[in-house]
């Protein structure tokens, strides 16, 4: 296989700021596509981003909105020839969400991000997508498939990304256009931080998590990448749709939670 498998073609990351996103932009350039075109709603991330890499296209853009999709399938138009080869769902967020503490707010950040902004983005730039050979690849969880205590409203977001993975499959199949999804378990993001642990708290969350984890460690953004770059490869993965690859460490195997 070349070791540049994305000469000349156009991608979209989502969430591609920092962590998966960040590393997958920055893995897709690497291997050679034109135009990474990476979105989020911090536009100082986005542009660090960008700094690393002359492929990468910073685009500040909220994709659950309505304008925010259709900023991301203008910038597609710009450039290369206007056709969209990879488009990779990575942005979303995580709360602790105990269900006493529950609130409507909550819930709506959750399920708007996590889900309603996979779908607007995909019917927007559907219509750009190679037909045949385009490639969706979505950044789902095993909490999708296998949720823990405190993370329902999460689990359940993920939950709907599994059914999107597969229903989508099967929907595009006719147009040539190839969907899975990659499950992590724990990785080393900034999601920890975002819901309010320290440095000390993450780490001490961590070490007690990889006791319960078979192969011994959380996961980096690198574990996760190349399954996603893998997947996106028409050449590799040609007959590889609606699948869900869970990247845990052998949690699911292990009966660890």
């Amino acid at each position: 296989m070349p070791d540049t498998p994305f000469t000349g073609r156009t991608v979209v990351v989502t969430g591609g700021g920092t962590g998966i996103g960040r590393a997958t932009a920055l893995a897709f350039a690497g291997l050679g596509a034109s135009a990474v075109i990476v979105t989020g709603r911090r536009k100082e991330r986005l542009a660090e981003v960008a700094a690393l890499d002359p492929a990468v296209v910073p685009v500040t853009a909220d994709v659950t909105t309505e304008s925010g999709a259709e900023a991301v399938a203008d910038a597609v138009r710009e450039h290369g020839d206007g056709t969209l080869d990879v488009l990779v769902h990575n942005a979303g967020i995580f709360r602790f969400s105990p269900l006493a503490a529950l609130d409507a707010a909550t819930a709506r950040d959750v399920l708007d991000t996590n889900v309603l902004g996979p779908v607007l983005l995909t019917k927007y730039l559907l219509p750009l997508l190679r037909s045949p050979g385009g490639s969706i690849v979505l950044v789902s969880s095993r909490g999708g498939h296998n949720p823990g205590p405190g993370s329902s409203l999460y689990s359940a977001s993920k939950a709907a990304v599994h059914s999107f993975t597969r229903s989508w499959a099967a929907e595009l199949a006719q147009a040539g256009i190839r969907v899975n999804a990659v499950a992590p378990g724990f990785v080393r993001t900034d999601a920890y931080a975002a819901n309010g642990l320290g440095p000390e708290e993450v780490e001490g969350l961590f070490a007690g998590v990889a006791h319960g984890i078979p192969l011994g460690r959380i996961a980096e953004p690198e574990d996760v990448t190349p399954w996603i770059t893998r997947l996106a490869d028409p050449a590799g993965a040609g007959l590889v749709t609606g699948q869900i690859i869970t990247i845990d460490g052998g949690m699911d195997v292990g009966g660890g939670q």
